[in-house]
């Protein structure tokens, strides 16, 4: 089973930095739901490398795969030079993220021209993936939002499954990750 990851960008849920302790409940929610995929067959994770939820899943898939060594992770951009426009620090991060990936090759060869690549991205991704995980909340819309319409488009003629992580779903993560580290000083 290959699954889809996506979600909000660090900068649509306000954290700031790499040690942002909101950082810490959004691996363990991405966590929690892999290691429940990997119950039903999961194979390959199959992100982009945005800034939040897809590069914080791929430093997740990098985790996990010491103890689940047969798990596989494909970053895909959706053009070349993607995050060339970034600083300095995101771009080097973006780099040891790609060589972390098991595989990670971009969508279209070229540099970033318009809409029409973010599109055939998406379609891409529904075209070899089996399901999707969103870490999004329709109520608090971002940019996932227009992967949300197009998967929810595809729905209506192919079965594929969508695992939504809301807010109230991330604020549960929030309290059991709490329970977990008090436990583990107590």
């Amino acid at each position: 089973m290959r699954l889809w990851v996506t979600g909000y960008r660090s900068y649509e849920i306000g954290t700031f930095g790499d040690n942002d302790p909101k950082i810490k409940i959004l691996k363990y929610a991405i966590q929690q739901e892999l290691k429940q995929q990997l119950e039903n067959g999961l194979e390959w994770v199959i992100t982009g490398a945005q800034l939040g939820i897809e590069q914080w899943t791929i430093e997740v898939v990098s985790d996990m795969k010491k103890e689940y060594p047969d798990l596989k992770l494909a970053m895909m951009l959706p053009f070349a030079q993607f995050g060339s426009q970034w600083n300095e620090n995101n771009q080097a991060k973006l780099q040891k993220l790609s060589l972390q990936s098991d595989f990670s090759e971009n969508v279209s060869n070229k540099p970033f021209q318009g809409p029409m690549q973010l599109k055939n991205y998406q379609k891409f991704m529904l075209e070899h993936t089996d399901g999707a995980l969103f870490i999004y909340d329709t109520e608090f819309e971002g940019k996932t939002s227009f992967d949300y319409q197009v998967v929810t488009s595809y729905q209506l003629q192919t079965p594929y499954p969508l695992i939504q992580i809301d807010m109230d779903q991330l604020q549960e993560y929030a309290t059991e990750f709490s329970e977990k580290i008090k436990d583990s000083y107590d």
